[in-house]
């Protein structure tokens, strides 16, 4: 039988308190009024204070290290805890001492916060939905190249069930089509249909209509209620492949291209993240000097460069983009999963309906689907490691171009 000195302990649900100078040095200028701040009070005590909201307890349930008579006395300064409680390297030295090999550690105040900082930075567009990573090459030159990847990832739900592809397939729809199914139809078809219904006076088209509504109700309301996916292939890839690109152009920076890196959040709830950042930065961008290069769900067996998404409305890529990519992937022997479009909407949509040149390099199945999409399974084991090299590689080979001529 092993003794306890054989075990290793892997902690699942651990905290951890925030250091009092969590936020020193960490938020803008213009924040620092709104900036969570610990306040010594009249009583001796310390507390978190929100603007002028006072917290909860400073020290609630940080008792590791005690005797089990003081696990009912929270501590109510930083000093009455064993430092583990919130400085990193003692956390660290503790993990040693604990034979801990890995923890999952929550923060106590994230969620609680009334929104006073987290505010103001929302309302400013900044990091809730966006980060620029930073640019690269030089920042006087007149061509910029905007490279993206979101960084969020999705809640799963049944209608991205990994067999309905196959079914689809099997009744020879995937064959006969190249665009992804109108997964929003829905959305406004129901209410549609049951407003002419009543308009019209025709009660059947009225209770499809309903019937139709209360369907995709029902079907969001499930997606809500699920776990967001691992999002390896979508869209950890991406990130991968922007943070590969970013490492490679450090080496050989561009000579005569600006390159932007921009790490967007709320992909998922309708692109809200590069949404932010076109309201922000677009006025800044030189339509004809400007290219975006969205990089989405580069891990399934086939890379592709889409050529046009829309929710409802269809909008085509631009010919030189397309032409630019496709030529370059043929140049260099990177083989391309033909004319797929999307009714979905990736980050690439936003610059593509300001007018940007504007180029989505994606991936699919041979069913024309992105590999392990929203679903429990979407983990680095699945990813097709050598199609996010080949998107890296073209995404390369195409600011390398740019940086030469435009196009």
């Amino acid at each position: 039988m092993a003794s306890k000195d054989d075990l290793v302990l892997v902690s699942v649900d651990d905290h951890i308190c925030e250091p009092a100078d969590m936020f020193e040095g960490h938020v803008p200028d213009r924040y620092r009024e709104f900036a969570p701040r610990v306040v010594d009070e009249p009583n001796g005590a310390q507390q978190w204070y929100y603007g002028d909201v006072r917290g909860r307890n400073l020290g609630l349930n940080a008792v590791a290290g005690k005797p089990p008579e003081m696990f009912n006395v929270n501590p109510n300064r930083y000093e009455d805890m064993r430092p583990g409680c919130f400085d990193v390297h003692e956390r660290v030295r503790d993990f040693e001492r604990a034979r801990a090999l890995l923890e999952r550690a929550l923060a106590m105040r994230a969620r609680r916060a009334p929104d006073t900082l987290a505010h103001a930075v929302v309302l400013d567009n900044l990091g809730a939905v966006y980060q620029h990573l930073g640019e690269l090459g030089p920042a006087e030159a007149e061509r910029t190249i905007v490279l993206i990847a979101h960084h969020d990832a999705a809640h799963s739900g049944i209608v991205f069930h990994p067999q309905l592809p196959h079914i689809a397939d099997r009744l020879g729809l995937i064959e006969r089509s190249d665009t992804s199914p109108p997964l929003m139809a829905p959305v406004v078809g129901g209410p549609a249909l049951a407003a002419l219904g009543a308009l019209g006076g025709r009660r059947l088209l009225t209770k499809l209509g309903v019937l139709l509504g209360l369907g995709t109700a029902a079907a969001m309301t499930e997606i809500g209620l699920r776990d967001v996916v691992p999002g390896a292939n979508d869209n950890g890839t991406a990130v991968v492949a922007l943070l590969a690109l970013a490492e490679q152009l450090l080496a050989e920076p561009t000579d005569d291209l600006r390159v932007i890196l921009l790490s967007v959040g709320s992909e998922e709830s309708f692109s809200e993240g590069i949404k932010a950042f076109g309201e922000r930065h677009f006025g800044e961008l030189p339509r004809e000097s400007t290219f975006f290069l969205c990089l989405e769900t580069l891990g399934s067996p086939n890379l592709l460069v889409l050529r046009g998404e829309g929710f409802l409305k269809m909008r085509e890529y631009p010919p030189r983009a397309l032409a630019l990519m496709d030529g370059l992937a043929e140049e260099h022997g990177i083989p391309l999963f033909p004319n797929l479009r999307l009714r979905n909407g990736t980050d690439g949509l936003e610059p593509l309906a300001a007018g940007y040149e504007t180029a989505v390099l994606a991936s699919c199945t041979d069913l024309k689907q992105p590999a392990n999409y929203h679903w429990w399974h979407d983990l680095a084991e699945n990813v097709d490691f050598d199609t996010v090299a080949a998107g890296i590689r073209l995404a390369e080979t195409a600011i390398r171009r740019l940086d030469q001529r435009w196009l």
